[in-house]
């Protein structure tokens, strides 16, 4: 009786440490959100403004990186949203009407901290306190490949876009990593590497009523600081989808 006594003394004070830790982490937690902006703006068409908080946690007190970003939205009749992003550094939310339906939209970003300075972002419309994402524009096809004799190609097929590039200044490199030949000859068949959109900026768009976006996507050759240029690309959302305008090549 007396064991039985003893263990169920045991037992009673391993629950309370973890209902403490469990209670500890939650705090803790709570403790470490992060208010990044505030913001007084109207998202759901009624003429008033709505406030709108982005939060985020930090990974610990000596980083930038927000391991959770989210907003939290209380409409002007006191409706709540909350909106959960992808998680990143300096989070913002930029203010657009991007689907031209006569009010803002909200267009939140955030970089990975990679080498090829690549946001993420989400696009939503809250009109009308109805809270519905808006897909950012599709990814282009675009191919690239070396060719024999320091050269290289890129085309994009569906818009019948290509770029050629003579990379003879840079053959020294090339024949030290081993993808060309000293007489020029490829090694083997060698891709370029094409970056996803790393960026994408709001913008008015010539022509077309209201605002669009601006895409940027980075073409490097044997690496990634081995840089050749940048897609640039304008969309505007017109139908229900995204429209490509203008798609144009800026060497590096």
């Amino acid at each position: 009786m007396k064991k039985e006594y003893v263990l169920a003394i045991f037992a009673f004070f391993f629950m309370s440490l973890s209902t403490v830790a469990i209670s500890y982490a939650g705090e803790s937690a709570k403790t470490n959100e992060k208010i990044i902006h505030e913001y007084k703006v109207d998202v759901t068409g009624d003429r008033k403004p709505d406030k709108i908080i982005l939060k985020g946690i930090q990974v610990d007190v000596s980083s930038m990186y927000m391991k959770k970003i989210w907003t939290e939205i209380t409409s002007s009749n006191n409706k709540k949203f909350r909106i959960e992003y992808e998680p990143g550094y300096k989070p913002k939310i930029e203010f657009a009407d991007l689907n031209h339906d006569n009010v803002l939209d909200l267009l939140e970003s955030s970089g990975t901290g990679g080498s090829g300075g690549i946001y993420n972002y989400r696009l939503t419309t809250l009109k009308d306190s109805k809270m519905i994402d808006i897909p950012m524009p599709p990814p282009l096809n675009v191919q690239g490949h070396f060719e024999n004799y320091y050269k290289a190609h890129l085309t994009i097929p569906n818009i019948n876009f290509t770029k050629n590039f003579n990379l003879s200044g840079r053959k020294k490199d090339y024949i030290r990593l081993g993808l060309f030949q000293e007489n020029g000859m490829l090694n083997e068949p060698t891709e370029l590497m094409i970056d996803p959109v790393a960026m994408y900026k709001i913008v008015k768009v010539k022509e077309k009523e209201g605002f669009g976006l601006i895409s940027y996507r980075r073409v490097s050759g044997a690496y990634h600081a081995d840089a050749l240029g940048t897609i640039i690309s304008v969309w505007y959302f017109e139908n229900g989808k995204w429209k490509l305008i203008q798609t144009k090549w800026k060497d590096w």
